[in-house]
This record gives C-alpha cells, sequence and structure tokens, in this order.
C-alpha cells in the first residue's frame, strides 16, 4: 500500500482514543471554540459576515458567538475566519500548521446540518483530521511558501467531513480537496487580514469537496504523491514519514495552545517576560536569539499606520504592550496605542539577533537577555514555548485565557460555546438532546460502546 492507501485507510477505520488523547482533544476544542467566540467581534468580522450573507440563504449551520445561521459552507468560512482572526488558535509547532483552525470550522458546519451527531464520533472525527492537518505539515521538510495551516488543514478537515457524513470515495474527496487548496505566506509577510481569510477559505473548501463529491463529482486519485501532488508542488517532504505512526501517536496530542491573541512565534519571548515582571523603566534593553523562522514570522519592525493584523505579528510592539499591560489584549490593537511614543520607545529596546538554528521549521529553543538602567543582566534559555506539551499553560493561565475570551465576546449567545464545548460542537439543539440522539448517526466507536 502506498503512504497515501495508509492515509485514507486510517480515515475509514474504526477508532477509539486514548483517554489521553480524548482529553486533549475536548481540552484543544474547547481552546479552539473559546477563540472562535472573541474573533466574532474582531476587526474584518463584520465585513466577512455580510460578504458571507451574499452567496445565499439558509440555515444549516451555527456561527460561533453568535445566533445567526448560514448555509455550511458558508458558515465554516465565517467560522474559520473567526478563529484565526485573533491570531490565538492551537498550532502544532514542529508542522508550523494551525491544525484545528480549519478542521473545527468545516467540521462543525458538517455536524450541523446533520443535526447533531454522537459526541464520540464528533472528537474522533475532529482528532483524525487534525492528525492529517499536522501530519502533512511534520511530513514536510521545506521552509512555508504556502500557507499550510490552510492548505493541510483544508485536506485534514475535507476527510473528516467525509468520514462523519459517510461520503465516499475519499479518493476524490482528497483530490478535490487538495485542487481547492490556496494560500502564501505573502499575507504574513504583509500582516495582511487575508491571513485568516485564508483560513476561511480553506474551511470553505473542505465542505464543498464533500459536497461535490457526494453529487457524482471526481477528483485525481494521487493528490499527495502524484508528479504534481502536494508533496511536489506545495511542500517537499515524504509522506510515509508521517503515515508510519498512524494511530500510534495521535497528533492533536502534541499541540500548543496560544496564551496571547498574537503570532505564535512571540509567545516564547511574551510568557518570558511575563514571567520576569519587569518594571518597563528598568528596561534598557532586551535582545532575543531566536531560529530563523522566528524572526522571519514576527521580526518585522514597528512601522506607521500599523494595521491589527500587523500588530500581532510584530515582537517590538507586542514586547511593549506586555511590558505594559501585563498581557496581550487585542482591544489595545488601535491607532492611539500603536502610535503612542512610549509604546515605540519600549518597542525600539527589542533587537532579534537569529541564531544558527538550520531547522527551517523550528520554533525554538530560544534564549532572551535582558539589561537593566541598573546594570544587571538577566538571562533565560527557552527550551520550549510556553502552552505546548512541554511547557504548558497553567490552570491559572487557561482560565485567563477563557476569561479574556469571555469579555471579548458578544453577549446572549449559547453560553455551551465555553460551558460544555463538547455538548455545543455535537448538538445544535441544546434543548432537545433526546431528539438529536435518535436521529444522529452513530460512530461504530459509539455502537461498539452499546454493545458492551
Amino acid at each position: 500500500m502506498s503512504a497515501t492507501d495508509n492515509l485514507l485507510a486510517f480515515v475509514r477505520a474504526e477508532h477509539r482514543l486514548p483517554a489521553e488523547i480524548g482529553a486533549a482533544a475536548l481540552h484543544l476544542l474547547g481552546d479552539t471554540l473559546a477563540v472562535g467566540a472573541a474573533g466574532a467581534t474582531a476587526p474584518g468580522a463584520d465585513g466577512v459576515l455580510a460578504a458571507a450573507r451574499g452567496w445565499g440563504t439558509g440555515e444549516d449551520a451555527r456561527l460561533i458567538g453568535s445566533d445567526e445561521r448560514l448555509p455550511a459552507a458558508s458558515a465554516a468560512f465565517v467560522n474559520g475566519f473567526r478563529i484565526h482572526c485573533l491570531e490565538w488558535d492551537a498550532v502544532h509547532e514542529p508542522a508550523v500548521v494551525h491544525a484545528m483552525s480549519v478542521v473545527t470550522a468545516a467540521l462543525g458546519a458538517s455536524i450541523d446540518r446533520m443535526g447533531g451527531c454522537d459526541p464520540d464520533a464528533a472528537l474522533t472525527a475532529l482528532a483524525i483530521g487534525v492528525d492529517i492537518a499536522a501530519g502533512l505539515g511534520v511530513a514536510a521538510t521545506s521552509p512555508l511558501t504556502f500557507f499550510r495551516p490552510a492548505t493541510a488543514g483544508c485536506i485534514g478537515a475535507a476527510l473528516a467531513v467525509a468520514r462523519i457524513e459517510g461520503v465516499e470515495p475519499l479518493e476524490d474527496v482528497l483530490g478535490l480537496a487538495y485542487s481547492s487548496v490556496a494560500g502564501t505566506m505573502q499575507a504574513h509577510v504583509e500582516g495582511s487580514i487575508a491571513l485568516p481569510l485564508q483560513v476561511a477559505n480553506a474551511a470553505r473548501a473542505a465542505v464543498a469537496s464533500v459536497d461535490l463529491v457526494r453529487a457524482g463529482l471526481t477528483g485525481p486519485h494521487d493528490a499527495l504523491e502524484g508528479p504534481f501532488g502536494y508533496f511536489r508542488l506545495i511542500d517537499q517532504g515524504d509522506l510515509a514519514s508521517y503515515t508510519r505512526d498512524l494511530g500510534r501517536i495521535w497528533r492533536i496530542g502534541e499541540i500548543s495552545v496560544k496564551p496571547y491573541p498574537s503570532g505564535r512565534a512571540s509567545h516564547a519571548v511574551l510568557g518570558t517576560i511575563a514571567d520576569l515582571q519587569l518594571d518597563p523603566g528598568e528596561v534598557e534593553a532586551i535582545e532575543a536569539h531566536v531560529p530563523p523562522l522566528i524572526a522571519r514570522l514576527v521580526g518585522r519592525p514597528p512601522v506607521a499606520d500599523m494595521t491589527p493584523a500587523y500588530a500581532r505579528l510584530c515582537l517590538p510592539v507586542l514586547t511593549a504592550l506586555m511590558l505594559t499591560d501585563g498581557r496581550i489584549d487585542p482591544r489595545r490593537f488601535v491607532p492611539e496605542t500603536l502610535a503612542d511614543p512610549a509604546i515605540r520607545a519600549l518597542a525600539d529596546r527589542l533587537v532579534i539577533t537569529v541564531d544558527g538554528n538550520p531547522d527551517p521549521n523550528a520554533l525554538f529553543p530560544q534564549r532572551l537577555v535582558v539589561r537593566l538602567t541598573d546594570g544587571r543582566t538577566i538571562e533565560r534559555a527557552i527550551p520550549h514555548t510556553l502552552g505546548s506539551p512541554d511547557a504548558p499553560l497553567s490552570h491559572a493561565g487557561t482560565a485567563a485565557k477563557r476569561a479574556l475570551a469571555r469579555e471579548l465576546a458578544e453577549d446572549g449567545p449559547d453560553a455551551r460555546v465555553f460551558d460544555d464545548p463538547l455538548q455545543y460542537f455535537a448538538n445544535p439543539h441544546p434543548f432537545v438532546p433526546s431528539e438529536v440522539e435518535e436521529r444522529a448517526p452513530r460512530s461504530l466507536d459509539f455502537a461498539r460502546d452499546k454493545r458492551g
């Protein structure tokens, strides 16, 4: 069997998630939905919603953080934007893929239009889709040129949707999803709001790919390993280096959460500064020694008339805000703050130095040197970024993130987003769970559990 055959067999197979993987998946689902609810009020969210409303009417699926419904593909688009637009969504660091974002947006819309499904089936499909999205990044050996969260995310999401809806052949779903992938790193270079729109497009394309196969359309079958396949045009790498561990290593257990609504590449520096609790007036200079990818992603200088999207990816500005506020609050990404001379002066105290790390996808280790005005020097090695499995966010840190997300979210929409995320995800009808259970398709695992 080819590596592609093994991947599709993994999608089709019965799975019982190990307890620790199920717990990780549930935690990450809650994190992703909370971030999506907060994103409903972010800059650009109203325009995205207005555009999606114009693509057709229907009430297939919910929008995270609001009471409105749209056709499934449109809802996936809006929710994909909301999840990624604050740069607060979880990421698989070795893969450099926000593996939860596209999969959660597309799969949630799919489950909604089905009328709900068994929660275990939903969590398993989520874990499989995330595994594939992250796994394509794990298999990559080339630096990012295409925006991997969207390209790999679209493929993982489409296969997760096909699994939950029982649509075959998966070969065609994979082929049409691959034929729909898009999004490059140019949006990241420019700090453009097109970045979350690429995630949104990927989520919509994942749902559309499944719909097209259900309608009888076909796609190329050697989409990953063929002469013009994913690992020739989008990334370089060896798919088998990922698929040989399918079902043995669950990639959702390797995903990091983001403590701060900013580019993940900023978090090692920001977390260390937060721990040091520095007085801004005592800081003479901060030196960040980082791998090349960190400098590429967040080493951009402050510029006049920065947009919020640019500021979220500007480590000097983020450092100044952490020194001043002790946290990163997206409501501070406004012209008055970004043009404040005091903020700009603090931003100028950060110096970024690229280390000799040869891995083009490495986000760590890093090292921070703080020079104080009294002549003292503080140095910290950062082997892992805060929020990663090796440096997990504390309960207090998780609570602080959820509390800020609640502050940012609109009042009124379904509180289960924060209080019971799996029931929210699997059951679009909160007040009639018995009806949903009667009509929901049962997963093979769920049926097996019922048989004992």
